[in-house]
């Protein structure tokens, strides 16, 4: 499997050379070559095998030619096995047409588990053989930085860096990063909003010289591998609400346009997927974009679901690549031009494309409080914002799809305490395994929103030999 970047400039790479990179020299993001397929009757083969063989088999066909399926096998095996659920992301039946899939039984108690878990042990198997190290270097609006340190804490060949945007994140989310001790483990509280965190690792890794210097790599969804291991999640709902004989729709709560781009990859591959549903909050440019073909930039502003409160999404730009026929140098002068002026439009020929395979759907804070309220006294189920705002799309979208659809949860009730309490009345308890996280001493820096600051802040602490 090689790799190219979505702006066309970069080498093309194989897996584990992107996997290091994590975003492409040219700026761009990776994706395959070529997408892999599977027919209806491989599909059915996938029926009924444990969630981590059936990531297993999604992902093979992502790194063939690197690492052996057996040595992928043990790998994804140990990364599952300390998921607290025995069906690692289940599915909860709420209608007669609606579904619940479950993605926070993880470490962290949020779906970007599901990938990272699995990041982390490639990074590391990947540097053991190379007798390398990277310094990882990611922004986070809550769930990926708690994932990815854990996925990659105490790792002699792994440094990491996480940037949050200070008073941003829920408490519980804070202090997942916050309370880890291992000397690999880098908090940084930037003063902005999760953009400005974003646009800072990116500033980074285009900063070529410090980029080597630091051998800067990613494991937030600009890197591919993120993406191939979260496509698996899918199949598993897919699969077991009748796939391939039957499509299915999916309602994803959606900021960085990541988790449901791996939906995308799925159809790609073959799955019979009829709709994504694409779940925004008041930080609304996603379903702004499908409701009217441009993309512009607003304030951000927070929220009761501050996962989601992002005005650039990073992977919409892998969704672009495709719809502007996979021509670099287009995805380029677009990006180019919506950074100059915080606005592109496509071509209504080409929204028509996308609206294909996306719809979209805005939530505001009282009405995800409102959906928290309903599930819980509809069907007992407790859930928080973020899986709400999934939740009020997919009820929003059954009145034109005539398929089951999956909404999915990703983050477990408890992450979100202050929120689900206004909504139902009484606190959600964190599981036994984080019993103590409000009791545990916080370690993080408080960083300005400067690119100096934390490229000099970085560079007082790296480990990488023969660094200045």
């Amino acid at each position: 499997m090689r790799y190219i970047s979505t702006r066309g400039e970069a080498p093309v790479l194989g897996f584990e050379q992107v996997l290091l990179a994590g975003l492409a020299r040219d700026g761009g993001l990776y994706v395959p070559e070529a997408w892999p397929r599977l027919s209806a009757e491989e599909i059915r083969g996938l029926r009924g095998l444990p969630y981590a063989e059936l990531v297993t088999r999604i992902a093979a066909a992502f790194v063939e030619g690197e690492i052996e399926e057996s040595v992928l096998r043990a790998l994804v095996a140990e990364a599952y096995e300390g998921f607290e659920h025995a069906a690692v992301a289940p599915l909860k039946q709420l209608g007669p047409a609606l579904w619940l899939m479950e993605l926070f039984h993880g470490p962290t108690l949020a779906f970007k588990d599901y990938p990272l878990q699995v990041v982390g042990r490639l990074f590391d198997r990947v540097l053991t053989a190379r007798g390398g190290h990277v310094t990882i270097v990611g922004a986070t609006s809550g769930d990926t930085g708690s994932a990815a340190i854990e996925g990659c804490r105490g790792r002699a060949s792994i440094d990491v860096f996480i940037l949050h945007p200070e008073g941003r994140v829920s408490e519980v989310q804070r202090r997942q990063m916050t309370t880890v001790q291992e000397p690999n483990v880098h908090n940084l509280a930037i003063a902005g909003s999760f953009d400005d965190c974003q646009d800072m690792v990116k500033a980074l890794f285009k900063d070529q010289a410090f980029r080597d210097e630091a051998s800067l790599s990613a494991v937030n969804s600009i890197n591919w591998a993120r993406i191939m291991v979260q496509v698996a999640y899918y199949f598993h709902a897919a699969l077991a609400l009748g796939a391939p004989e039957r499509p299915v729709a999916f309602s994803v709560p959606t900021g960085n346009f990541g988790n449901v781009f791996a939906g995308y990859v799925a159809m790609q591959m073959g799955l019979p997927i009829a709709k994504l549903i694409v779940g925004s909050n008041r930080n609304d440019i996603l379903t702004r974009f499908f409701e009217s073909g441009a993309m512009t930039i607003e304030t951000v502003e927070p929220s009761l679901s501050p996962s989601m409160d992002i005005q650039v999404s990073s992977n919409f730009e892998r969704l672009l690549f495709e719809l502007l026929g996979r021509d670099g140098a287009a995805v380029s002068r677009t990006l180019e031009g919506f950074r100059d002026s915080g606005r592109f439009s496509l071509e209504p020929a080409l929204l028509q494309e996308a609206l294909k395979v996306f719809q979209a759907h805005r939530c505001s804070d009282e009405e995800s409080l409102a959906e928290v309220a309903r599930a819980h006294r509809e069907t007992g189920e407790v859930i928080e914002p973020h899986s709400a705002i999934g939740l009020a799309a997919a009820r929003a979208a059954q009145e034109s799809l005539e398929v089951p659809v999956v909404a999915l949860a990703t983050a477990h009730p408890a992450k979100f305490p202050d929120a689900v309490e206004r909504a139902i009345g009484r606190r959600p308890a964190l599981p036994a395994r984080a019993a103590d996280l409000y009791e545990r001493e916080e370690r993080v820096t408080r960083l300005p929103n400067e690119l100096a600051a934390v490229r000099a802040h970085i560079r007082e602490r790296l480990r990488v030999p023969g660094a200045a």
